[in-house]
């Protein structure tokens, strides 16, 4: 036989074991193709939620739903030219689709419209992207959450305040970041929970990078400044209220002043049971994970999921924050699967867990 029939027969068994054949088509370089590559692109590691909440509940629900499906994974640490070039990888890479959870919503702006322009739908999670061609938003309603924060301190300083509140009082407000767009969203809502209240704003700072040392920094220079009129802080978030907490037990504030938080992380739950916490807002950060990636994997195939909302016109999923103080703690964490009495309830914290109803009263 001679060679030209040789190849022409080997073209056409290959030719026909591609038609037949069932294995996965891959790429050139080995990938598996676009429909089955998830980006999930998160911002930050300072809040424990991201590495230890969402990115396991996402991997985990792509990996029960979508068993070829493969997650790319990065994370930020809070550097928005770094999140640019994690997404340009990923599309390099033949993401099918990008999960977002922007550093900088008027850089991540950016990646939504290159991954546009390559027809990769793109996902924000739980920051909403503002004048981009989202695809799809998961999430919660952050002037929701702020409403929330500012109505509990608003009750805090009606019920608990002795002295009274003076007209010169009032609460530090510790505002997240300034590059993530849902610090405007919790700002809008404390703003409308105070509204009409005596409860005034003695200062104000936006921290970057959600940073807990630098919102401690700042309470202390205002502790320093305003004294006991500071009546209470607005945290925006659990790591800002643990650096605010701090700053005022080194004050001398005994007990320390009403401090709001958010995310339900386990160092906020205990404060919380021993009194240093006045209460925190609980998302189900897993189920916000699981939907996300049931979102991602409908979408990567194609299919257009049914949504509940829309923000600025994006279909979205949004999931309800749910407040929490001592008063519910044992229903919404315990219960609810969050954290079990035996993480929450270590020493130093186990008497105030007998307290608070945790633990029997045989425990020490």
């Amino acid at each position: 036989m001679s060679r030209r029939v040789l190849v022409v027969v080997a073209a056409l068994v290959a030719a026909l074991l591609g038609v037949g054949g069932c294995a996965t088509a891959v790429s050139p370089g080995g990938r598996p193709p676009s429909d089955q590559i998830i980006a999930l692109l998160l911002p930050e590691s300072k809040a424990a939620r991201y590495e230890s909440v969402d990115r396991p509940s996402f991997e985990q629900t792509v990996a029960r739903r979508c068993p070829q499906c493969r997650v790319l994974y990065a994370n930020a640490d809070q550097d928005a030219a770094r999140q640019q070039q994690q997404a340009e990888s990923a599309l390099t890479q033949g993401a099918g689709v990008l999960v977002l959870d922007a550093v900088d919503a008027t850089a991540a702006a950016t990646i939504v419209t290159k991954a546009q322009v390559r027809g990769v739908p793109v996902v924000a999670y739980d920051r909403f992207i503002a004048d981009a061609p989202l695809d799809y938003f998961v999430g919660v309603d952050g002037a929701r959450v702020g409403r929330l924060q500012g109505e509990a301190l608003v009750r805090a300083l009606d019920r608990d305040s002795e002295p009274p509140l003076e007209q010169d009082d009032g609460i530090l407000v510790v505002n997240g970041s300034p590059t993530d767009p849902n610090s405007v969203r919790f700002r809008a809502g404390l703003a409308a929970a105070l509204q009409g209240t005596p409860v005034r704003v003695l200062a104000e700072y936006d921290t970057p990078d959600w940073s807990p040392d630098k919102a401690q920094a700042w309470v202390s220079d205002q502790l320093t400044q305003y004294g006991s009129r500071v009546r209470a802080v607005y945290a925006a978030n659990d790591g800002e209220a643990g650096g605010a907490i701090s700053a005022m037990l080194s004050a001398g504030f005994d007990p320390v002043a009403p401090v709001t938080g958010q995310d339900a992380e386990l160092a906020a739950v205990q404060r919380i049971v021993e009194g240093t916490q006045l209460m925190t807002v609980y998302r189900a950060l897993s189920e916000q994970g699981r939907t996300a990636a049931e979102l991602a994997i409908r979408v990567l195939h194609g299919e257009r999921p049914v949504t509940t909302s829309r923000i600025d016109g994006v279909p979205s999923q949004l999931l309800a924050p749910t407040a929490v103080d001592i008063t519910n703690v044992r229903r919404v964490i315990v219960d609810g699967g969050v954290f079990t009495t035996e993480e929450i309830c270590v020493q130093p914290y186990t008497r105030a867990c007998v307290a608070a109803g945790l633990l029997d009263g045989e425990a020490r």
